[in-house]
């Protein structure tokens, strides 16, 4: 490596090191546990999964899995890339280091798991009805979050763009689920 390049990694790493230290401060000082809004975190990351538990359609666990995980991973790199470039942040965290766990891990996937399966089961437009759940998070449940102060736009952002950010998340983490059906599909064409 070159020296230059070295040293940055060193700044970077550092930095890097501070900006966590300073981040377990704030969680200990206003995110902990006895304060109300670290109990509504978490409340936001358990109640969906016991609702999921108990109304899932044990025949689709795999196919509605699959699908909650992909939308969970491309809504949890959006909110990290959002939260590093300082579009938006999360003053409240269940743990630290892990901004909007309880939305990436629970609210908003598992919401978009039971839609899937509510229109798989109903044969309902999916894309319609997501729509639709985009629209309840980014124009309801975030301006909601907002008043609250458990979220914090910057540079531009607004509810509009987040209503965009649900619905691409959804097609992606659809298109993901429809291609490996597609290749499940032609597998057992093909052969066993």
């Amino acid at each position: 490596m070159k020296e230059n390049q070295t040293e940055l990694l060193n700044q970077i790493r550092s930095i890097l090191e501070e900006l966590n230290q300073l981040q377990l401060e704030y969680w200990k000082s206003f995110s902990y546990f006895n304060t109300w809004q670290f109990w509504i975190v978490v409340i936001a990351l358990i109640v969906p999964i016991i609702v999921l538990l108990f109304t899932i359609d044990k025949r689709k666990t795999l196919l509605l899995g699959f699908f909650g995980l992909n939308y969970h991973v491309w809504f949890a790199y959006i909110n990290k890339i959002g939260i590093s470039m300082g579009l938006w942040e999360y003053p409240y965290e269940l743990v630290p280091f892990l901004p909007s766990f309880a939305l990436d891990a629970s609210l908003v996937p598992v919401s978009f798991m039971l839609l899937y399966q509510w229109t798989l089961n109903r044969q309902k437009n999916i894309y319609l009805y997501s729509v639709l759940l985009s629209a309840f998070f980014a124009f309801v449940l975030k301006p909601i979050m907002v008043n609250f102060h458990f979220f914090h736009m910057f540079k531009g952002v607004n509810y509009i763009y987040l209503f965009l950010f649900y619905i691409v998340l959804f097609i992606i983490s659809k298109l993901i689920t429809n291609l490996f059906l597609w290749l499940q599909k032609q597998q057992s064409i093909n052969g066993s």
